[in-house]
């Protein structure tokens, strides 16, 4: 029977050792230990992300290209983007760069060369859609999609399409087709004024075309020239058309607009303020400044024809005999009308007939005189005398005699039943009923017994005799009495 053979474990090409499944890294097709899975130049610890492996040693991305990378102005990082290095130590010895480098193959790319106009417009080989960059309508490969003068790459953003067919970049794009002369280019060439490079590539400039010369039909062009409107510099106003240069004000010249602009009388458009000055009120107390205290020469009656007249007295439009104001008999507008009482008034007419206070609907009182007056002046006039009644001028009575009909407040007459008010004995009706423990009281007979205090379902209390007090003289009368109880000194008696 043969013996027993252990299966040999694979070795780590850093120490040697065996390593174990749960200690193995894989980089490569080599198996390392955990701990030995490092950086072979910086010593940093590596993962499946950042790990390069080269001739059985790992190292970082960083280190493997300082050390493995292509060498010269423009790659790497740190020092090694000042090496001069021109790659001597690869070539063989007859001068042939070897087709194997850093352990990669290297060969040469084929490119198969399309039909005329069917490839790449730079190289002429066949595109495949993994590679290509369109542009002019044409697929470019990838690395040939580059700036015909500065070879730089380009992308969609960057890339500029050239009258001659080729693509460049936006700063070789203005240099060579841009336009030149004084305030164009770049550098000193914004000092030349030399002819376009290619005649056929530049842009053709007309000269800018006055369209006043192009007189329209009288009537029908920009009031101001005369010329003719087309939609592209049309400005409207009081549904005039002007050129978007002749759209300014008459005086000062300023550039209007929709909301700045103003139709004056003499068809012509001005700014808010020389309209204001030329059309608007004078005297003192309009326009602005120093302005507002001169007439500017016009007398009182030139004034009054340039101004428009209204007659604000509305009251001189008589209505029908009923149907005008009650007060001045003018005819009521819907603008200005005020209703009281199924009566239409003037606003300025609606206020009280005795002390001319004016009145809305919150104020107004319909007196029976068929006017209307305020509440004071109602109640003075047409309220209740006596004493008690209105201001000081209600103290007196008028008759001689007291214009109170119950001075304690209780009927004097009328059938007292046993179901009445426990109090006064008048019957009680359901609009001033207060109950307490099934009895019926008048509300005006609803307060305390002792204090008279008027009271409510919150601060009722019902004694034992049969009548109602407030808490305070509840406690009083039939409380608990001795030391702790009571109010104040009370609370020390006994009794």
């Amino acid at each position: 029977m043969p013996s027993f053979q252990p299966i040999e474990a694979p070795k780590c090409p850093r120490c040697g050792k065996s390593v174990y499944a749960a200690e193995e890294r894989l980089a490569g097709g080599y198996v390392f230990h955990k701990n030995c899975f490092k950086c072979g130049m910086c010593n940093k610890s590596l993962d499946s992300t950042n790990c390069t492996e080269h001739e059985r040693e790992l190292y970082c991305k960083t280190c493997h290209g300082r050390k493995f990378g292509p060498k010269g102005y423009g790659f790497g990082t740190g020092a090694g983007t000042l090496s001069m290095d021109n790659g001597s130590q690869f070539l063989r010895e007859n001068g042939d760069v070897p087709s194997v480098r850093n352990g990669a193959r290297l060969e040469p790319r084929a490119i198969a060369r399309a039909p005329e106009g069917e490839g790449c417009p730079r190289c002429g080989g066949y595109v495949y859609a993994a590679e290509q960059m369109l542009a002019r309508g044409r697929s470019w490969h990838k690395e040939c999609f580059k700036c015909g003068t500065c070879k730089k790459g380009l992308d969609s953003i960057l890339c500029c399409e050239a009258p001659d067919k080729n693509i460049y970049c936006k700063g070789c794009y203005a240099k060579k087709f841009g336009p030149k002369g004084y305030g164009y280019g770049q550098g000193g060439g914004a000092l030349q004024s030399d002819c376009y490079a290619h005649d056929d590539g530049a842009p053709q400039i007309r000269a800018a075309i006055d369209v006043d010369k192009i007189q329209a039909r009288p009537g029908e062009g920009c009031p101001r020239c005369g010329g003719v409107v087309y939609d592209a510099e049309k400005k409207l106003s009081k549904g005039r058309e002007w050129h978007k240069k002749c759209f300014n004000c008459k005086d000062c010249h300023k550039t209007l607009d929709s909301i700045n602009a103003s139709d004056g009388p003499d068809r012509d458009v001005y700014c808010r303020t020389c309209y204001g000055k030329k059309w608007g009120p004078h005297g003192y107390g309009f326009a602005c400044g120093s302005g507002f205290l001169q007439t500017d020469g016009l007398t009182e009656d030139q004034i009054s024809a340039n101004r428009p007249f209204y007659n604000p007295d509305t009251t001189s439009i008589k209505a029908r005999e009923g149907e005008g104001c009650p007060r001045c008999g003018g005819a009521v507008f819907a603008a200005e009308q005020q209703l009281s009482k199924g009566k239409v008034w003037h606003k300025k007419c609606y206020n009280c007939a005795d002390c001319h206070r004016p009145l809305d609907s919150v104020l107004a009182c319909d007196g029976p005189d068929g006017d209307i007056h305020c509440r004071a002046c109602y109640g003075k006039l047409f309220g209740p005398k006596g004493f008690g009644y209105g201001h000081a001028p209600t103290l007196v009575s008028t008759s001689g005699e007291s214009t109170i009909q119950f001075p304690d407040g209780r009927p004097l007459a009328g059938p007292k039943t046993s179901g009445g008010c426990p109090r006064c004995g008048f019957a009680v009706f359901a609009a001033e009923q207060m109950i307490s423990k099934t009895r019926i009281w008048h509300k005006r007979c609803f307060y305390c017994s002792d204090c008279r205090k008027s009271l409510d379902s919150t601060n009722l209390n019902d004694g034992p005799d049969g009548d109602i007090y407030c808490r305070a003289c509840y406690g009083r009368n039939f409380g608990p009495k001795g030391v702790g109880y009571g109010l104040g000194a009370g609370a020390l008696t006994t009794f």
